[in-house]
């Protein structure tokens, strides 16, 4: 007879999978090679996954800027046919904090081989590093011992 299982608790092996700790889209959800074409796709992307229309993420742009972003500077900013409309790296924060899209950080890290993560995370990550340093210098220190004990 099969063992009943409770609805309401997960199961702490299959039930839960771990939060993704880097910031980015999906792997090759910007497919292309061009790095303008896929500047723009991804701009595209968050704009249309934010949840707010053109004019409402301009308007927001507009306002942290201090100066007019349009709805038409948007959409040259999305196509990739207009490639004389490449977005600056003040605009494309602006375009983060409008959209709330941080994905567009980790779209540039990755580029780079790199990874985006919260602040949250830094004290794991360098408790992690200190660890493995620590077990390279647990391991010299073992050969050296066993050196001095065969006399060498």
């Amino acid at each position: 007879m099969p063992k009943e299982t409770d609805p309401f608790t997960i199961d702490m092996f299959t039930g839960w999978t771990p939060p993704r700790v880097s910031v980015g889209f999906e792997p090759d959800a910007i497919p292309g090679t061009r790095l303008a074409s896929r500047i723009s796709r991804a701009i595209a992307k968050a704009c249309n996954e934010c949840g707010k229309n053109r004019a409402t993420i301009a308007g927001l742009m507009s306002e942290q800027l201090g100066t007019r972003i349009t709805v038409s500077m948007l959409d040259a900013y999305c196509s990739e046919a207009k490639t004389q409309n490449n977005i600056t790296v003040e605009r494309f924060i602006a375009l983060i904090h409008a959209t709330g899209k941080t994905e567009l950080l980790g779209f540039i890290a990755d580029d780079f081989n790199m990874a985006v993560v919260a602040k949250k995370f830094e004290s794991v990550i360098e408790l992690a590093l200190i660890e493995d340093h620590q077990r390279m210098i647990d391991g010299r220190k073992k050969i050296l011992q066993a050196q001095l004990r065969r006399g060498a």
